[in-house]
């Protein structure tokens, strides 16, 4: 038993409440003329009796697919009364706002049949400006500085970081621009270095002998892998050194 009472009272905790206000109107057309233009509005449903027309939308519904968050708007001749259930934890004035918000918008769409007080309406919208406006507290105000501050910092990091990464792409090109020529450079310094000059010196004297005494350049750089600036050396070392002479 007192399991039940416990989720009775938690049930109960957490149902809606209910608040009411209403408006002096006019009617300007017929009952009828107005049930056709508010058939015309979505997500609302009529309920209409002799003198009053129900506006009725569910917002929400409980897990007991019960209307949970719902508001009701009632036309009648000389008064608009306007119903609606709320959340008891959630905040009232924001709750009336947005209620204030429907009803306007449905008020301008039967304003040709149907015209409230408008003292009266503004009144009641000043009122609930007020009162969401009166529960900013300064905390609000630090909180929303802060927010701007931060949002300005975000912008700036942004941009810095848009910055950041043209430059990243312009480095990362000229990375790999710098990468293929030390490649470059590597192959031609390995071609240098793959014979010593006594070694290349015999693979010339070799050549020579078997080409009749003279030698091409290029063609015994193709067959040995040597870069032609690299024989061109060996070649002038030799005649220097007298193992071979220069052809005029």
């Amino acid at each position: 038993m007192p399991e039940q009472t416990d989720q009775s009272q938690l049930n109960t905790a957490f149902q809606p409440k209910i608040e009411e206000f209403s408006i002096d109107a006019k009617l300007v057309g017929t009952m009828d003329n107005l049930r056709s233009q508010l058939s015309k509005i979505p997500f609302y449903l009529i309920n209409a009796e002799s003198d009053e027309i129900n506006l009725v939308r569910v917002e929400s519904r409980s897990i007991n697919k019960r209307p949970y968050l719902f508001h009701i708007i009632t036309f009648k001749p000389s008064s608009t009364v306007v119903t609606y259930s709320y959340p008891p934890d959630s905040s009232l004035n924001l709750r009336r706002a947005a209620i204030l918000k429907n009803l306007s918008g449905v008020l301008s769409m039967v304003s040709a049949n149907y015209t409230v007080n408008t003292s009266k309406f503004l009144q009641y919208v000043d009122s609930v400006i007020e009162n969401i406006t009166s529960g900013l507290s300064q905390n609000y105000t630090t909180i929303y500085n802060r927010y701007e501050s931060l949002l300005s910092e975000y912008r700036d990091l942004r941009r810095l970081n848009v910055e950041l990464a043209a430059s990243n792409r312009n480095l990362t090109i000229q990375s790999a621009q710098l990468s293929e020529e030390n490649k470059k450079f590597k192959t031609e310094v390995e071609t240098l270095r793959k014979y010593s000059d006594e070694s290349l010196m015999a693979l010339v004297e070799e050549w020579i002998q078997v080409h009749g005494n003279s030698i091409d350049v290029i063609a015994f750089g193709k067959a040995y892998e040597v870069a032609p600036t690299r024989v061109e050396q060996v070649l002038d070392k030799m005649v220097s050194l007298g193992y071979i002479e220069a052809k005029s």
